[in-house]
């Protein structure tokens, strides 16, 4: 009986530390503070639901919010993705190729039009899929994009 009952605290001993490395390893895949910064290229809106923005001026906002992130001390990979979700696949797996990510922003120009919400399902999931433990975050246009990003990191 003895024998059994410590065979028995040995095998739970594992199975706590299997808990813990497993726990410990998707800690650090969230550890990144670099951001992946997901939008529509601005080549891909439609400026016809959007008067008084055209495509200088959108790309001009965008500029702008980057830098400001940037200078905020954010470390940022920007992905302008096309509106075509297979199309927009293909540039954010290349986007994502060898970074380590802890949160994606998903700017609202891809969440907010009803039209684009396969495009939005497909950037979560593959976010997902190639950084595990990734956090999400969303902005209401590039202005917005610092205080959506500081609910989830801080820039180093």
């Amino acid at each position: 009986m003895r024998t059994g009952a410590l065979l028995a605290a040995v095998l739970a001993g594992l199975g706590i530390i299997g808990y813990l490395l497993r726990t410990e390893n998707a800690v650090a895949q969230q550890h990144s503070d670099t951001v992946l910064s997901i939008g529509l290229h601005p080549g891909a809106v439609d400026y016809t639901r959007y008067p008084g923005l055209d495509q200088a001026t959108l790309t001009a906002r965008i500029a702008a919010g980057e830098a400001a992130l940037r200078d905020a001390g954010f470390d940022l990979v920007s992905c302008q993705v096309p509106a075509d979700p297979d199309a927009a696949e293909s540039v954010l797996r290349e986007c994502v190729a060898g970074g380590d990510f802890g949160v994606a922003m998903i700017g609202a120009g891809v969440r907010m039009a009803p039209e684009h919400t396969l495009l939005f399902e497909r950037l979560i999931n593959v976010a997902a899929e190639l950084a595990p433990g990734i956090r999400f975050c969303f902005n209401t246009s590039p202005e917005t994009t610092i205080d959506a990003l500081r609910r989830w990191v801080r820039p180093s």
